[in-house]
C-alpha cells in the first residue's frame, strides 16, 4: 500500500503493437474531455426537471422514475461491459457509447412527455455506463510516463468538474437561450460528435486479448493488490456520491419549496456551488498526502449535510450555501482521494474493472437513496426525507473513517511483522 503524497500507479502493458506511436498528451486529453462532455450530459437535464415537472404535470414519483431508469442503466452497461474494454480495447467503447448517448440527446430534444423522457435517461445511462471504464482506464493508458499520477487526478477531478458544467451551462441556456427545452441537449449532441471524431483518431494502446465474451458475465472484481484498500475506501466514495445524488435530484425542489426560488439558472448555479467546490478541491489536493485528504473528506461530509438540513429546517439561505461548500469539500476529497489510494494498487490489466467496480459502488449510492427519498417525499415532506437521507451520508462517512483507521493498523502491524521476520531469518542465518 502506497502512503507517499503521490500514489504512483502502474505503468502501463507494452503493446503488443510492434509499431505503437510514442506516448504523448493528446490521448489522454482526448479521453479527459470525451468523460467531460458525457458525464456533463448526465447532470444538465436537472435544471430542467422543475419546467417538466411543470409543463407535463409530472408527479414527484414520475421524476424519481426518470432518475432511477438512468441509473439502472448506467449500472447494468457498468456490470456488464465494464471489463470489455481490457479485452478488446478502450476505443470500440468508447465509440459505442457516444453513439448511443447521442441518440440520448436528440431524444431529449425532442421529449414532449414522460414516456420520451425515460427513454432519454434509460439510453443515456447505457451510453455513460459503456464507456465509463473504458476513458478512466485510457487516461491511465495515455498519460506522460514522467507525470505517472496525472491521470489518477483526472479520474477523480472529472466527474465533479463535468457535473458543474452540465448543471451550470443548462440552467443558463434554459433560462436565457432559445428553444429552452431543446437547446442544451442539441450543443451536447454536437460536442459529442466532435470527440467521436478525435477518439477514433487517437492510438489504442490495449492489444485485444481473450475472454472477452466471459467479461460481460455480471461481476465486480477487484484484484486482491487493490482489494483492501478498496474496502477502506469506498464508504468515502458512497458518501460522497450519495450527497451528490441530494444535489442532483432534489435541490431544485429545495430552492423552490423552501426558500420561494423557481430558476433553472438559480438551479444550476446551486448544483454548481456544490460540484464545482468538490472540482477545485480535486486540484487542491492533488499534491497532498492521500490519506490525509481522505480524512478531510470525511469531516466534510459530516459537516455538509449537518449543515444543509439545518438549513432547510430553519430556512436559512446563507447555511444553506456553506452546507453546499462544505459537502463539496467532501464531495471532492472523498472521491479524489479514494481513487488515488485505489488506483495506485491497481494492476496494470485490470484497470477498467476497477475503476468499473469502483463506479459501480459510487452511481449505486448516486441512485438509490436518491429513488427510495423520491418515493417517500410526497406523504412524509421534503425536509424530512432529506433529514434521513443526510443521516444516511453521515453514518457512511463515519463507517468508512472506521474502516480506514482500521486498515492503517493492519497495515502497520504487517510492517511490524515483516520487521521481526526478517531479523529472525538474519539471526538464523548467523
Amino acid at each position: 500500500m502506497h502512503t507517499a503524497a503521490h500514489p504512483t500507479i502502474p505503468a502501463p502493458a507494452p503493446s503488443s503493437d510492434p509499431v505503437a506511436p510514442p506516448r504523448g498528451p493528446a490521448g489522454l486529453v482526448t479521453y479527459a474531455l470525451t468523460l467531460l462532455v458525457l458525464v456533463a450530459s448526465g447532470s444538465a437535464p436537472s435544471p430542467l426537471y422543475p419546467v417538466y415537472q411543470a409543463e407535463w404535470h409530472l408527479s414527484p414519483l414520475a421524476l424519481t422514475v426518470v432518475f432511477a431508469v438512468y441509473v439502472a442503466g448506467l449500472l447494468a452497461t457498468l456490470l456488464t461491459a465494464g471489463r470489455l474494454s481490457d479485452h478488446v480495447g478502450r476505443r470500440p467503447l468508447v465509440l459505442a457509447g457516444l453513439v448511443v448517448s447521442v441518440s440520448a440527446m436528440l431524444v431529449f430534444s425532442v421529449a414532449t412527455d414522460e414516456a420520451t423522457l425515460i427513454t432519454a435517461r434509460v439510453l443515456q445511462g447505457l451510453a455513460i455506463g459503456l464507456a465509463t471504464g473504458a476513458l478512466g482506464a485510457g487516461m491511465i493508458d495515455h498519460q506522460p510516463a514522467s507525470r505517472p499520477a496525472l491521470a489518477a487526478f483526472l479520474n477523480g477531478v472529472t466527474p465533479p468538474v463535468a457535473l458543474t458544467v452540465g448543471a451550470v451551462a443548462s440552467g443558463l441556456l434554459v433560462q436565457f437561450g432559445p428553444w429552452p427545452q431543446h437547446l442544451v441537449y442539441l450543443v451536447l449532441a454536437g460536442a459529442m460528435v466532435a470527440c467521436g471524431v478525435a477518439v477514433a483518431v487517437t492510438p489504442e494502446r490495449v492489444p485485444r486479448s481473450r475472454g472477452a465474451l466471459r467479461s460481460l458475465v455480471p461481476s465486480l472484481r477487484v484484484p486482491g493488490e487493490a482489494r483492501r484498500v478498496f474496502v477502506a475506501v469506498v464508504g468515502c466514495m458512497i458518501a460522497s456520491w450519495a450527497l451528490g445524488g441530494l444535489f442532483l435530484a432534489f435541490i431544485g425542489t429545495v430552492l423552490h419549496t423552501t426558500f420561494g426560488f423557481a430558476s433553472p439558472a438559480l438551479t444550476g448555479a446551486a448544483i454548481g456551488l456544490f460540484t464545482g467546490t468538490g472540482a477545485l478541491t480535486g486540484v487542491a489536493i492533488q499534491r497532498a498526502d492521500a490519506r490525509r485528504s481522505l480524512g478531510v473528506g470525511v469531516v466534510a461530509l459530516v459537516l455538509g449535510p449537518v449543515g444543509l438540513v439545518a438549513a432547510i429546517w430553519t430556512s436559512s439561505l446563507p447555511l444553506f450555501v456553506v452546507a453546499a461548500v462544505v459537502g463539496g469539500v467532501g464531495f471532492g476529497a472523498g472521491f479524489q482521494a479514494g481513487l488515488r489510494l485505489v488506483l495506485a494498487e491497481a494492476p496494470a490489466d485490470a484497470r477498467a474493472g476497477v475503476l468499473s467496480s469502483v463506479y459501480v459502488a459510487s452511481y449505486l449510492a448516486f441512485g438509490v437513496p436518491s429513488v427510495l427519498a423520491g418515493v417517500f417525499v410526497p406523504t412524509a415532506g421534503i425536509a424530512t426525507v432529506l433529514t434521513a437521507y443526510g443521516a444516511f451520508v453521515v453514518l457512511a462517512a463515519v463507517v468508512a473513517a472506521v474502516l480506514q483507521r482500521a486498515a492503517r493498523r493492519a497495515r502497520t502491524a504487517e510492517l511490524r511483522a515483516d520487521v521481526v521476520d526478517r531479523e529472525h531469518r538474519r539471526a538464523q542465518a548467523r
